[in-house]
């Protein structure tokens, strides 16, 4: 994601500095409440960057190199069952174009205001689904990744639920779980709504109902629709996602709404999602933003604004690869290259912020900017 929502100001270089000397235990920002001393690892569709994403690999590395929370991005197959897929397009993370049996279902679609062409998870019952297998979509930069490329199954949200339950008494520790509602708007037209099934799906297992379940969505009126119905509980975050400036929401641009992107991160924005939602989870570069030259420039207001409305702070995505980094962080090994040691150092950047959790492709090494 190369583009930030527009910064409202900049913090000064020198107070920028001083922070980033700090340690995130230490640091306070004005206005609001103590940062706390360690942020959440993400595993931004489990250990994307080292397994084909969203699949029971992916995700076991994510918890063995010490992730706090898996995220399960959630589709609806044809039949109504919650599936873990990054949108309801299939092309790119699995092999139903090579397959035969399914190339008449190949159509066109739009998905959140952009328009696609290839097979849809809402045209395939589970029975079917589960016949396809995971493959790695940038296999140009995770060639260790595409390497398992037809190995894995697709998995529906519950046998998540139960993997992360099993994980969690074989190494004793709380693994979290940060589903995204996906497209929302798109599937309620379909006839195939996610949130109610998505409320069933926890109320039926133990370990969500007792578990940290942060809840995403980019849209506005599905978590206005959860707060309603799950209320406050001890264990459940809603978490408004946010994408670059005038971009709406697509339930706010299908209902002919002006809401932007852009909008919500202002202070009066801001104020307005704390009154459903629990944390405000901005693209990294609405944070630093990029200068023309590719490195960081100076911090924007945001991390301030955020805490000011009372609201958690939750970053994505950080990448190992070069072409992800911002140029301070880059080696010279080339744009697909991995580099580790620069992803942590710029990941550590952004925790002088005073960053509540965020996403990462590779959680070994957020745990290590962590940690560190």
């Amino acid at each position: 994601m190369s583009e930030s929502i527009l910064p409202r100001r900049h913090l000064s270089r020198r107070r920028f500095i001083a922070a980033a000397g700090a340690t995130a235990g230490a640091l306070l920002l004005p206005g609001a409440h103590a940062v706390p001393a360690r942020a959440l690892v993400f595993a931004h569709r489990g250990a994307s960057a080292l397994r084909p994403e969203h699949t029971l690999a992916a995700y076991a590395k994510a918890i063995a190199d010490g992730a706090d929370f898996i995220e399960p991005d959630l589709v609806c197959t044809k039949d109504g069952i919650l599936v873990a897929r990054h949108e309801a397009d299939l092309t790119e993370t699995t092999d139903v174009a090579r397959r035969s049996e399914f190339a008449s279902r190949r159509t066109r679609r739009t998905l959140d205001g952009e328009r696609h062409d290839g097979w849809f998870v809402d045209d395939f019952t589970l029975a079917e689904l589960k016949t396809l297998r995971a493959i790695e979509r940038l296999p140009q930069s995770r060639p260790g990744s595409a390497r398992y490329d037809g190995m894995f199954q697709l998995v529906t949200f519950e046998e998540v639920i139960d993997f992360v339950a099993a994980q969690s008494a074989v190494t004793g520790r709380l693994i979290g779980l940060v589903p995204e509602l996906k497209s929302s708007t798109y599937f309620a037209a379909r006839k195939l709504a996610l949130e109610d099934r998505f409320i069933a799906t926890l109320a039926a297992h133990e370990y969500t109902r007792r578990a940290p379940v942060e809840i995403q969505s980019f849209e506005v009126a599905n978590l206005r629709y959860l707060r309603e119905k799950l209320g406050k509980r001890a264990n459940l975050r809603l978490m408004q996602l946010v994408g670059v400036g005038a971009t709406r929401p697509s339930d706010v641009a299908a209902a002919g709404g002006k809401l932007t992107y852009a909008d919500m991160a202002t202070p009066a924005g801001l104020r307005d999602v704390a009154a459903y939602a629990d944390i405000f989870s901005p693209p990294t570069r609405a944070l630093i933003p990029l200068r023309p030259d590719g490195r960081l420039d100076a911090p924007t207001a945001l991390a301030q604004d955020v805490r000011a409305a009372g609201l958690r702070l939750e970053t994505w995505t950080f990448r190992p690869e070069n072409r992800f980094l911002a140029a301070d962080f880059r080696d010279g090994a080339g744009e697909h290259a991995r580099n580790e040691a620069g992803s942590v150092a710029e990941i550590k950047r952004y925790l002088a912020l005073g960053l509540d959790g965020f996403f990462t492709d590779d959680p070994a090494l957020g745990r290590q900017a962590v940690d560190a």
